[in-house]
């Protein structure tokens, strides 16, 4: 995953906002389109605009049955397509039946003339099974993709040429997008979000959405046991003060001291509830820490590394290059602007 130069603001055609059209097929999932126009809608500068233009579209204009019991009148057709910055494909309740255009692996006429009027450059993004619209037009093939955890079998046998990662919650191969299921589309429309604006943009949208700011692409999609069983301690207090404590050197047993388990207990059940080890946690939160010190203060590398626990200027170059592909000189002017008087 690296930072992009920003998409937004005046980059679409004619000085308009970034422009996302969300392309829903019969038996959509009103909750998955829901997650792309909350998370994009609430996306706004330090003056308070807004930085995105949402537009929903289908193959034909008018009513689209949902995998529910109302429809949605959708008013534009396909031709919406050719104005987009960024294309997001969300799941249809007909992905998961057994049909003849479905196992074949292809899309239909209508799809394919569709996708085929979106301009080249265009980010595309796909949640759950709408990895399938996209690996059917061959967008995905040689690029490492994602799609809904029980469909992962049937994809791989459909599209030998994609590279599958049933383990993750996203995946970003730079212009095409593709995230797990449901849920995990809010972490893959914040991940766009804050590659166009950075984290500041991002984690003001989580809070007005009342959601975690971040979970990396790279955590579990399916924790068999997400929430902790009756009259089990969880980890959540050590998280906590974690956070709170992450300029010190923190210890796997010092963490686990703070919930009276033993270090493997602990780290078992950390594992259980994130998803991930307790040191990949944090050193996720300390790289989160240093983005949000480099987009809103002037403090230098030295003392950002220092604030998010990284001890040092040249420990928090690596893991902020290991992780974003960038420098942290380049990653403030990103998303700061040049001139900033850093000394990187």
């Amino acid at each position: 995953m690296g930072v992009v130069e920003s998409r937004s603001g005046s980059g679409g055609p004619g000085g308009r906002r970034h422009r996302v059209v969300v392309l829903v097929r019969d038996g959509m999932l009103p909750i998955e389109v829901g997650i792309v126009h909350r998370i994009f809608g609430e996306a706004r500068s330090a003056a308070g605009e807004r930085l995105y233009e949402l537009v929903t579209c289908a193959l034909e204009p008018g009513e689209v049955r949902t995998d529910t019991d109302f429809t949605v009148h959708v008013a534009h057709g396909p031709e919406a397509l050719a104005t987009a910055d960024t294309v997001v494909v969300p799941a249809s309740g007909t992905d998961y039946d057994v049909g003849e255009e479905r196992c074949a692996g292809r899309l239909g006429r209508a799809m394919d003339e569709a996708l085929g009027r979106i301009r080249p450059g265009t980010r595309i993004a796909s949640i759950c099974t709408g990895a399938f619209v996209l690996a059917a037009a061959g967008l995905l093939d040689g690029r490492r993709a994602t799609t809904h955890w029980r469909s992962v079998d049937q994809f791989r046998e459909l599209f030998p040429a994609v590279e599958v990662d049933a383990d993750v919650l996203y995946t970003d191969e730079g212009d095409v997008l593709t995230a797990a299921g449901v849920a995990s589309g809010i972490d893959l429309c914040l991940h766009m979000v804050r590659c166009d604006h950075g984290a500041a943009v991002a984690n003001d949208v989580a809070r007005r959405t009342v959601v975690p700011p971040h979970r990396e692409g790279g955590q579990a999609q399916y924790i068999r046991r997400p929430i902790p069983e009756p009259q089990v301690s969880s980890t959540g207090t050590a998280r906590a003060w974690a956070l709170e404590h992450l300029d010190r050197p923190l210890s796997l047993r010092e963490l686990a001291a703070r919930e009276s388990m033993s270090v493997r207990t602990f780290t078992r059940r950390f594992r259980e509830e994130v998803g991930i080890s307790p040191l990949q946690w944090l050193t996720q939160q300390r790289i989160e820490r240093a983005r949000q010190l480099l987009e809103e203060t002037e403090l230098t590398v030295d003392r950002i590394a220092a604030e998010a626990g990284f001890g040092t200027a040249a420990s928090l170059r690596q893991h902020l290059q290991s992780a974003l592909g960038v420098s942290p000189r380049a990653y403030r002017s990103t998303f700061r602007g040049p001139g900033n008087g850093m000394v990187a």
